[in-house]
């Protein structure tokens, strides 16, 4: 009985040794062609990158018309899987979609776990307090404040940095809120939503007092899963033929008002 368990375990190793190979062999490129279809992970309930239309509830954005394009460069349709920020980059672990694409920054941390397209938007950290704050100029004066922000996010970790104490909300509408109802004194988000939303809201009385411009936290790439060069490869191809056709700066004028294509690097 025991040269049987052996003789077992003797052909069964070869088999185990060869199961990381065959995972790190996985082309997620190659599933993506042969399904026809780009899983897109994103938000949803971030204006003007991934929101619904209030009209008709669709899902509209910057970050999604980019999605649109990317996918019809790679020859297949764009399915859109929402969730909520703080779990949205592990839904690549465990492959609820291919790609994410809700204006993740690119950092040391997450380049150490995940691979980036070349980044395809430049923004900044923009602090936001209420229009009578006066006690908040910098991102210093945050140390002991209430800073509304997704734990997880640059933005959440940008304020803990600074010393605020961060208050967890879903995303920037909420952050808004908390903030113009006196619940916190301020908020850390992306520059270009703010623009977007007091071009919404002008009466809006909140303001922005300070930005940074770091690249760790102004770089947005699409996110995907390690060790996969040819759909690095063919991200990167999409982005730069979206430029070339002027698609890109059709995108851009049509959430900004002006082309950002100059401020990518």
């Amino acid at each position: 009985m025991k040269k049987l368990s052996a003789l077992i375990l003797a052909a069964a190793l070869p088999l185990l040794s060869m199961a990381p190979a065959a995972q790190a062999a996985t082309d997620d490129l190659a599933a993506i062609q042969k399904a026809g279809v780009i899983r897109i992970g994103t938000e949803g309930t971030y204006a003007p990158f991934s929101f619904h239309n209030q009209k008709d509830n669709t899902l509209v954005g910057f970050d999604v018309d980019i999605g649109r394009a990317i996918a019809k460069q790679l020859g297949v349709k764009a399915e859109f899987v929402e969730g909520k920020w703080d779990g949205l980059i592990a839904g690549l672990n465990v492959n609820r979609y291919d790609v994410v694409i809700n204006q993740v920054g690119i950092t040391p941390e997450r380049q150490s776990k995940y691979d980036f397209s070349k980044p395809y938007i430049s923004s900044a950290a923009a602090l936001i307090v209420r229009d009578d704050n006066t006690s908040i100029s910098t991102f210093q004066d945050l140390k002991g404040k209430r800073s509304a922000n997704t734990i997880t996010s640059n933005f959440g970790k940008l304020a803990q940095h600074y010393g605020a104490e961060v208050v967890p909300v879903q995303g920037f509408n909420d952050a808004i809120a908390l903030l113009t109802s006196g619940r916190v004194d301020a908020t850390i988000n992306d520059e270009l939503s703010f623009l977007d939303f007091k071009k919404q809201q002008p009466a809006a009385k909140v303001k922005v007092v300070a930005t940074d411009t770091s690249a760790e936290f102004s770089q947005s790439g699409v996110l995907m899963r390690k060790d996969q060069p040819a759909l690095k490869a063919a991200v990167d191809k999409a982005l730069d033929a979206i430029r070339a056709d002027g698609t890109y700066k059709t995108i851009s004028e049509r959430y900004f008002g002006t082309d950002l294509s100059s401020r990518v690097k």
